[in-house]
């Protein structure tokens, strides 16, 4: 049962009729090293982001095959990008990133586990014509679209998604919705401000501003991906959005395995944070059966 707070959110969100309009991030790139360690430190596997990652690796983990080239749209430092490439060691994976800064917390982390199988390229999103039409047999992206500054931008990243995927490959693309009431958006931004750095609460509170809507994302999707992907959202109020495909594997059990014992070595508030996050997608339609 979701908190009275909550509760109150849903509610105050499914009858308010007006949309606050969207800010863009103040700095379209993450380069301020303060802000990149704070985030980076946040989306460790024992960081307040880590059962949204873990929910999306599991995610991921469904719709890319042994033998697949992945990219990663806006890998960031790697924290996610680096949890499913230690779970999928017969895949290729490509982050690819504007901040060099990013990529350079990226490259330490991938040494720091002894990675292999995984490499970066500096660039944008919007423009990938390094890579050519189908080069990769799945294209992931997780809370990372925010940045992007406009909504042509997101679907021309779209488009660029679209093209460098392989016709039957799979594609798993999440952010974060943009809520309709302001205090909603302080509210989530400030719900573990005891867990986490100052300078990530505030980039969580530009960041839900700076989100796109979940019509916005269904535009995106029917102009780039046509009926090759679905979207879903969060049950009720879309504070995240899913872009997928269908599946294109059951998880073989080693995979189950390594999933369960990240979760169970969570704290309990990330455990109860994680089960309300797989509680709220499989009522917007998304199944989690690998981490129950």
């Amino acid at each position: 049962m979701p908190s009275l707070p909550i509760l109150k959110i849903l509610a105050n969100e499914l009858i308010s009729a007006r949309q606050v309009s969207r800010v863009p991030e103040p700095s379209l790139v993450m380069d301020d090293p303060q802000q990149v360690e704070a985030y980076t430190r946040a989306g460790r596997e024992d960081g307040v982001m880590a059962p949204v990652y873990l929910f999306h690796c599991a995610q991921v983990c469904s719709v890319i095959r042994p033998g697949d080239h992945v990219l990663d749209l806006a890998c960031g430092p790697a924290n996610q990008l680096c949890q499913i490439a230690r779970l999928n060691p017969e895949c290729r994976f490509t982050g690819v990133d504007l901040s060099l800064e990013m990529i350079e917390k990226a490259k330490e982390l991938v040494a720091s586990q002894g990675i292999r199988n995984v490499d970066f390229v500096e660039g944008s999103i919007a423009d990938l014509k390094r890579f050519e039409d189908g080069s990769f047999d799945a294209v992931m992206s997780t809370m990372a679209l925010h940045h992007l500054p406009d909504f042509p931008t997101l679907k021309q990243t779209f488009a660029e998604a679209a093209r460098v995927l392989h016709p039957t490959g799979g594609l798993y693309l999440v952010d974060f919705g943009r809520l309709k009431r302001a205090d909603s958006i302080e509210y989530f931004a400030y719900q573990y401000k005891d867990r986490q750095p100052l300078l990530f609460t505030v980039d969580y509170y530009n960041s839900l501003h700076a989100a796109f809507t979940r019509d916005e994302f269904r535009q995106a999707c029917a102009y780039a991906l046509g009926d090759r992907a679905r979207v879903f959202s969060t049950w009720a109020v879309p504070y995240m959005v899913i872009i997928k495909t269908k599946k294109r594997r059951h998880l073989p059990p080693s995979v189950v395995q390594s999933l369960h014992e990240i979760r169970d070595s969570l704290p309990n508030f990330h455990r109860k944070d994680l089960a309300d996050l797989r509680k709220f997608f499989r009522l917007g339609g998304v199944s989690s059966s690998a981490l129950s």
